[in-house]
């Protein structure tokens, strides 16, 4: 699999722990959009677009499968959000 396109979309508001958006895109075919990056106790995480289920919790729309396949995303898309902040 190959991530020929990631996305970045900063979020400027204080106290908040969304930093960013992003969007991939994978061998220019598939995108997935609303890929939030979320400043945790250790630090940057990646969380994948979810919606909020009848009983209060929330649910993946779409996710990896594998570990593999997450750890691929995770550094594609945190390595252009530390990109995109140096500029």
């Amino acid at each position: 699999m190959k991530i020929s396109d990631v996305r970045i979309r900063l979020v400027n508001k204080e106290d908040n722990k969304l930093k960013a958006v992003a969007s991939i895109t994978i061998e220019d075919c598939f995108v997935v959009h609303d890929i939030k990056i979320v400043e945790g106790a250790d630090g940057v995480f990646i969380a994948m677009p979810s919606r909020k289920t009848n009983d209060g919790d929330y649910k993946d729309i779409a996710h990896p499968l594998n570990t593999e396949t997450r750890e691929l995303i995770k550094y594609a898309i945190l390595t252009a959000y530390n990109d995109e902040l140096k500029k």
